[in-house]
């Protein structure tokens, strides 16, 4: 494990602006990398050693074993190299070039070896030998990390596929890789062609937990906190009882496991939810349950919004920061949620009142009041907060409405309304009177010899045509009927 002295690495980055993580995770990196498989360990484990000045040893070392145990000589390259600039003297940042030589020819001789295979059942014509080849060598270009290839050979099972159940194999591991690849819209492509062949199938029944957790990972990763809550809120309960070692098929921890859903679950909703919602779409939720009793805390922070306890709510989340600051997913988006969560909750404090003083409000938040008004400033600035700062009392007043200018406006507004409608009515009859009216078309007999013109029955152009053509001529009469003169 790291030290306390910071290498000089994270100084650099956190001057260029990138994330660094001082405070230790409340959670163990063994038993919290034991949870995953594939290539998300690898992932998780790099990300961590690059943002963590706590932890970044241990992890990077872990990465480096994780890559050599595979065939993807890029990933050991970058991890080996990773760890050689953060700590020079470590052994483990040497590269074994003997293993990446070995590794590397391997490789070419499988997929050469794939290739020719698949070129012969191609040569005979056997349409399940063609799937299983393409789908073999989609998962060895997979394997040694190049995706672009992977994906390619997945494409070509289509024309190879005869069943429904080919079909889903297909589009799940074109889902792995374009999460590997974080291509978010072949993502959402993905999931929406498994979803229309019919949730109702028992093969799509079983993987739909894993299609709302993509999809709220891709939400996600755009931003959309309020749609990635839904897709996780919506995640079925399965996923929570699949087993944790990759051998049940329900199990999706080569991506996510349940503990995550509820953390984005979770987090997403706060952002994005009313109190009301929180409670029914959220504590409410019996499916959800099984994932929020795994990730006990988030279901606290949620209660304490839920009956107002803002302050324990902030401190739940404030104390596992450091540890959704070193997730794949999460890290980017941690500073907009939990700004989100807390500007929304200074919202929910302030409604019952028409003024209150910073030091009450400070008091609530557990912090000073130079911090609260800095961030009320920000919210009225950004038109997230209608109120009024009083500095000379250090109060923040709610905007009185005026009932009397209320009335004004509806009434300015229904006189508009009104005369718009007039206005119409003028000119359609008008429009009547100058016979600029496009009758409906009557069906000529085929035994004349005619064609059938059918009916016009949309009139919205005739109405355009007599518009344009009809103002110019009397528009001296409509604009004094308009002004009722």
């Amino acid at each position: 494990m790291a030290g306390h002295t910071e290498p000089v690495y994270f100084k650099r980055a956190r001057q260029n602006g990138h994330i660094v993580v001082s405070d230790p995770p409340k959670f163990d990196l063994d038993a919290y990398i034991a949870n995953y498989k594939g290539r998300t360990v690898f992932d998780r484990l790099l990300l961590i050693g690059s943002s963590s000045s706590y932890l970044y040893s241990e992890a990077l070392k872990l990465a480096v074993k994780d890559a050599k145990a595979g065939s993807d000589v890029g990933r050991y390259d970058v991890a080996t190299t990773k760890l050689h600039d953060i700590v020079p003297e470590d052994k483990d940042g040497i590269p074994d070039l003997a293993w990446v030589d070995k590794t590397s020819k391997k490789s070419k001789i499988d997929s050469d070896r794939l290739e020719q295979e698949l070129k012969r059942y191609k040569n005979n014509l056997i349409h399940e030998s063609v799937r299983m080849g393409y789908d073999d060598l989609g998962q060895h270009y997979h394997n040694i990390g190049d995706l672009s290839n992977s994906h390619k050979a997945y494409t070509k099972m289509r024309p190879s596929c005869t069943t429904t159940q080919h079909l889903l194999i297909m589009r799940l591991r074109l889902l792995k890789v374009a999460i590997d690849q974080q291509n978010w819209i072949q993502v959402q492509t993905n999931v929406q062609s498994i979803r229309q062949t019919g949730t109702k199938q028992p093969e799509v029944e079983k993987v739909t937990a894993k299609l709302s957790a993509a999809m709220g990972l891709a939400s996600l990763a755009s931003g959309n906190f309020k749609e990635a809550a839904k897709e996780f809120l919506n995640t079925d309960p399965r996923m929570a009882g699949a087993k944790m070692d990759g051998s049940d098929e329900e199990s999706f921890n080569e991506v996510v496991t349940p503990n995550d859903i509820a953390v984005y679950g979770g987090l997403c909703a706060l952002a994005s939810m009313s109190r009301e919602q929180l409670q029914s779409r959220v504590l409410d939720n019996s499916s959800f349950r099984n994932y929020l009793e795994l990730e006990p805390h988030i279901r606290r922070a949620i209660s304490f919004f839920v009956s107002g306890k803002y302050s324990s709510c902030l401190s739940i989340l404030e104390s596992y920061k450091s540890d959704y600051l070193l997730d794949i997913y999460l890290q980017k988006h941690v500073d907009t949620i939990y700004y989100e969560i807390r500007t929304k909750a200074l919202r929910q404090y302030f409604i019952p009142f028409s003024h209150v003083t910073f030091s009450a409000i400070a008091a609530a938040f557990d912090t000073d009041e130079a911090t609260i008004e800095s961030e009320l400033t920000s919210m009225i600035k950004k038109d997230q907060l209608d109120a009024r700062i009083n500095l000379v009392d250090r109060v923040l007043l709610a905007r009185k409405q005026n009932p009397r200018s209320q009335v004004h406006a509806d009434a300015l507004a229904l006189a508009k309304d009104y005369e718009r409608t007039a206005h119409l009515r003028v000119l359609r009859m008008e429009i009547l009177n100058a016979g600029l009216e496009v009758q409906k078309a009557k069906r000529r007999n085929h035994d004349d010899g005619g064609a059938w013109l059918g009916n016009a029955q949309d009139t919205s152009l005739g109405n355009s045509i007599a518009g344009d053509v009809f103002m110019p001529t009397v528009g001296k009469s409509l604009r004094s009927a308009y002004r009722g003169g």
